[in-house]
């Protein structure tokens, strides 16, 4: 067995591995860390994947040598990394298995911190999250001399999170799904302070709050912005008054929803989380996805009644939630990985138009190809990587024409068309020039109305000359329910009106998105986050 010896000067006994033929080992090199890189990040690179054992940094050579404990784990993340390439700080890294079998680790300063970091991780591990899946999970028995309600060293469970470079919001419910990966979520309160959207969080110890700050801070929940900056707070337990969009006490449902503020749609919040979450869809479905093994268990003591499909069913690479959400950036989605594929939907009456209204909710719709011979499936192409995410975080696992769609990335890179002559009946369409793009302008304003599917519609560009009962025989006139209809008191041009069903409420948008109303004036539709 070959063993990596370290000591005082482990750059120079360390020239880095000469590349060997790929063969497996427990130990696996890393290579161009950026300069200011500590030992916690490295280690979070591992820790998806199963334990790290030992650690060898090189910081002079911004390298560095990860071991785990099984020569199965250290495979199934090299070959992960091999198709999503990790970001630490616009950093790509790189990494190989290393010649070495194991490492050897002396007491040098550099070696002391390292272990110091290592065991801190492995106490998190071992105290409140026994690893499901490569998975870390809330609920297991906390460990002596660790004390499960502060946490390590006292930690609060509370978390003071700073949401940095907002170009896209971030919502309650967003923050929620993200550091629910990692625990169990208490109370979320959200604020604006100095211009920057924060927000305070509880887990139910102060462990999980510590693997959470270690997983999630420094992260992008969107492709390079929505910079996570996490601390601890100095409180021990939040006090929430009232369930809304913008506070919420997950272990007191019973809440009011305060007046001032405008209640929460209970059925886009399930639809936000029935659908995986920004972070958590699976970057690589089709070309590298792994096995189900890897699909996550739902954490303990979060039940989600009456959520379709739960947080049980995300099946995702494991990596994308601890080493998560931004590290890799998701920058391999920002110009390539803009086509989604979407299947399990009604071939009897789908069609491009149908779906090119539908997903252009969430961003511009280039092309969309049903195919030819599975006709349940279809490709969709979207202006950009964050649009694509955007569409299928909001819509995967959502029921249109009676069925559940199931919204995965594609391999392909584009949509083609088909040659000249060769007319498939219609089945794809060129949207790169429609008229009807929501995101065109730069910065629009449509950006901060992204909201998941709800059974209550946002109607705007309403001509004075339209009345209620216009727009509920419209909508009726498709053979939906109006339960209810409001128009703005401020601004008549737009109105909310709820349909009986999320399901109702987008079909109604496809068939009236753009319907004309007479005087030049055509409807425009979009799910709302209030109720009616």
């Amino acid at each position: 067995m070959t063993s990596a010896a370290a000591n005082g000067n482990d750059s120079k006994k360390f020239k880095g591995d000469i590349r060997g033929p790929g063969i497996p080992s427990r130990v696996i090199h890393v290579r161009k860390l950026p300069n200011d890189i500590n030992e916690a990040e490295v280690i979070s690179l591992g820790l998806p994947f199963g334990k790290v054992t030992n650690l060898l940094m090189l910081k002079g050579k911004n390298q560095a040598f990860i071991e785990m404990n099984t020569e199965d784990a250290a495979q199934t993340m090299v070959s992960y990394y091999s198709s999503v390439t990790p970001v630490i700080r616009n950093h790509p890294i790189f990494m190989q298995y290393s010649n070495h079998k194991e490492l050897k680790t002396d007491n040098s300063p550099n070696q002391v911190r390292a272990q110091a970091a290592l065991q801190a991780v492995n106490a998190v591990q071992a105290g409140g999250m026994p690893m499901a899946g490569g998975m870390p999970m809330a609920g297991g028995m906390p460990m002596a001399g660790v004390d499960a309600s502060g946490g390590m060293g006292g930690h609060s469970p509370v978390l003071r999170v700073i949401v940095e470079n907002l170009f896209y919001p971030v919502t309650l419910d967003v923050l929620h799904q993200i550091f629910s990966k990692l625990g169990t979520v208490l109370k979320i309160i959200t604020f604006t302070k100095n211009n920057q959207f924060q927000a305070l969080l509880q887990y139910s110890d102060g462990l999980t709050a510590q693997h959470a700050k270690l997983s999630l801070d420094g992260q992008n929940i969107y492709n390079a912005c929505c910079t996570l900056r996490i601390n601890f707070s100095k409180l021990t337990s939040l006090n929430v008054k009232y369930n809304n969009d913008k506070s919420r006490d997950y272990t007191r449902p019973d809440l009011p929803t305060g007046d001032s503020q405008p209640s929460i749609d209970h059925q886009a919040m399930a639809a936000a989380f029935g659908a995986p979450g920004i972070i958590s869809a699976n970057p690589y479905a089709g070309a590298h996805a792994f096995p189900p093994a890897f699909a996550i268990q739902q954490a303990t003591g979060l039940t989600m009644h009456g959520v379709p499909g739960g947080l049980a069913q995300l099946t995702m690479p494991v990596a994308a939630a601890a080493a998560a959400a931004g590290r890799m950036g998701f920058h391999q989605l920002s110009g390539g990985h803009c086509v989604m594929l979407v299947s399990n939907l009604n071939p009897e009456r789908v069609t491009p138009q149908c779906l090119f209204i539908l997903f252009g909710v969430y961003g511009d719709v280039m092309r969309v190809k049903i195919l030819f011979n599975k006709k349940e499936n279809a490709l969709i192409q979207m202006s950009d990587g964050t649009q694509a995410q955007l569409a299928m975080s909001h819509l995967n696992g959502q029921r249109l024409h009676g069925k559940a769609l199931r919204v995965t990335l594609s391999k392909h890179t584009n949509v083609q068309l088909p040659r000249e002559g060769h007319e498939d009946q219609g089945l794809t369409k060129d949207y790169s020039n429609s008229p009807l793009h929501r995101f065109k302008k730069p910065g629009s304003k449509n950006y901060s109305n992204i909201f998941p599917p709800s059974a209550t519609l946002h109607l705007s560009n309403i001509p004075p000359s339209v009345v209620e009962d216009d727009l509920k025989m419209l909508f009726a006139s498709s053979g939906a329910m109006v339960k209810a209809f409001k128009f703005f008191q401020k601004d008549r041009k737009m109105a909310l009106v709820q349909m009986s069903s999320v399901e109702e409420a987008i079909e109604s948008l496809i068939e009236f998105h753009n319907h004309d109303l007479g005087e030049n004036h055509h409807l425009r539709v979009s799910f709302s986050k209030s109720t009616i």
